[in-house]
Parts: structure tokens; sequence; C-alpha cells
């Protein structure tokens, strides 16, 4: 489910941009006001056309300029900083789901009694591995694949690999589930 107040694909309208981050939207304005007064007055003194080049002339309205760059510099530094620290904690987060799902994992395989060789086995298959590509990098027949899935199916008490998949997923949702509230 996707938060209406945030947006969900690369392809956000610039009014929603607006909408959601004001502040930053309005840094992003000022900057590009500040290099275009930069670039028509560069332009105009290249140029020699004094109509671009006139009104940047003024002092006060380059050193209003410079410090409206130096004021957006110092926001668009903050907010990057902020930016790698979320970064940084999702990370963490990601590091923290992949190892409460190997637990996860090791607990199920341990209770279901399974080989050192039907775990990778049973590894494989929720990965999604075609009995072939296991039998290849297990160095094994097709046939012995097939039976050592059939054997983590009996033991997980499943039929197949989608609800052995479905015993991992089931598991990981139920938390997020259970908190929901009911929809109308």
């Amino acid at each position: 489910m996707t938060s209406p107040t945030r947006p969900n694909t690369l392809a956000t309208s610039l009014p929603t941009l607006i909408r959601l981050n004001p502040a930053l939207s309005t840094v992003f304005f000022l900057q590009a006001f500040c290099a275009l007064f930069f670039a028509l007055d560069a332009l105009g003194d290249l140029t020699g056309n004094q109509s671009l080049a006139h009104w940047g002339e003024s002092d006060l309205m380059e050193y209003v300029i410079t410090g409206v760059l130096i004021v957006s510099l110092l926001f668009t530094g903050r907010q990057l900083w902020a930016l790698l620290d979320r970064q940084k904690r999702l990370e963490q987060q990601m590091q923290i789901a992949s190892g409460a799902f190997a637990e996860l994992l090791d607990a199920h395989f341990d209770d279901w009694g399974l080989t050192p060789s039907e775990r990778d086995v049973a590894l494989m298959a929720i990965k999604g591995l075609s009995i072939a590509d296991m039998a290849r990098l297990r160095e094994t027949k097709d046939g012995t694949i097939k039976a050592q899935c059939n054997a983590v199916y009996r033991k997980a008490g499943v039929t197949g690999r989608p609800q052995l998949l479905s015993v991992f997923i089931e598991e990981l949702m139920a938390d997020g589930l259970n908190t929901q509230p009911a929809a109308s």
C-alpha cells in the first residue's frame, strides 16, 4: 500500500512535488532563478547585448543572488545529509530483516528436521530456481533434486513449492495483517 503523501514513482508531476515538499521546491526555483540570472548576465556580456546585461549590472542584485545561492546551498546540503542518513537507516533495516528471514528459515528447517542437502534444496526452491538449475548447482541429477524436494514438501506438510513459499510469506505478513484496521 502506498502512502498518499509520498510519490511512488519517478514520474511524479511537478505540482505533486511542490505540494509534498514546498521548502525544497522553493529552494529549487530560487536556484533556477539564480542560474538564469547569471546565465543571462554572462550571455549579455559575451554578446554585448546591453538589454540582457543591464538588469544584471546592479551590485545589490548580485549580492542578493549570491546570498540566495549560499542559503540554498546550505539547505540543499542539509537535505542531502538527511537523505544519506535515511539511506543508511534503511540499509541497516534491510540487513536486520535479511538476518531475521534467515533465522526464520533456519528455525523452520530445524523444526522440519531437514538434512543439510534438503536445506540447500529448500532454499533454492524458495528462491525460485528450477529443478535443472538446482541439479546443476548441486552437481547431481534432476531425479535426486526431485526426490529431495518431495522430502522437503513432505516434512514441511505442504504439497509443493507454492505452498512451501506461502508458509514463509504468511509468517512474514502475520504481524502486519493483525495490526491493520479492517477495511470498510
